[in-house]
C-alpha cells in the first residue's frame, strides 16, 4: 500500500469542510491508492466490490469527489469518452503518453520538458501554476502492429 499520508490528509480535509469521517469513504480512498494505472469510476467501483462488498456507486462517486476537490486526486480526460482518476502526488510530476491505439497510458518524467515549459513562461512573463502535458500516438506494440515501429 502506498503511503498512508493520504488517509491523514483526507481525514484533515473532512473535517475542516464539516464533514464525516467514515469507515466507507476509507475504504473507497484506500482502495484507490492501492491501484496502479487511471482507473474510470466502473473499474475502480468493481475493485472497491471486490474486497468490501456491498460498497455501493454513489459512495465510491462521492469519495472520489472529496479526493479531487482535497487535492488528492484529479479528474483526467485521455480521450477514451470517459472520466478517469488519478492520485496526485504534491512531491512529483509526470507527463503521459497515450495509445491512441490500445488505450495504453504511460507516465514519464522529462526534465528538459520540464525546464522548456518553465523557460517559455518567464519569456511571456507568465506566471505557471500547473501544467500538463499528453501525448497521443502509438505504443511500441501497436506501431510493430501498423508496420510503423
Amino acid at each position: 500500500m502506498q503511503n498512508l499520508g493520504w488517509k491523514r490528509r483526507l481525514t484533515e480535509y473532512i473535517r475542516t469542510t464539516g464533514g464525516h469521517v467514515t469507515a466507507p469513504r476509507l475504504r473507497v480512498a484506500e482502495v484507490f491508492f492501492d491501484m496502479d494505472g487511471h482507473p474510470g469510476i466502473e473499474e475502480l467501483h468493481r475493485a472497491v466490490e471486490k474486497r468490501y462488498p456491498g460498497t455501493g456507486g454513489a459512495t465510491v462517486y462521492r469519495t472520489m469527489k472529496l479526493l479531487c476537490d482535497s487535492g488528492l486526486a484529479c479528474t483526467r480526460d485521455f480521450g477514451d469518452g470517459f472520466a478517469r482518476y488519478e492520485a496526485l502526488d504534491p512531491a512529483g510530476h509526470h507527463d503521459h503518453l497515450i495509445c491512441t491505439a490500445c488505450g495504453k497510458i504511460i507516465e514519464f518524467g522529462e526534465e528538459a520538458i520540464e525546464e522548456l515549459q518553465e523557460h517559455v513562461s518567464r519569456r511571456h512573463g507568465f506566471q505557471m501554476r500547473d501544467h500538463r502535458l499528453d501525448i497521443y500516438g502509438l505504443c511500441r506494440e501497436c506501431a510493430k502492429i501498423e508496420g510503423v515501429g
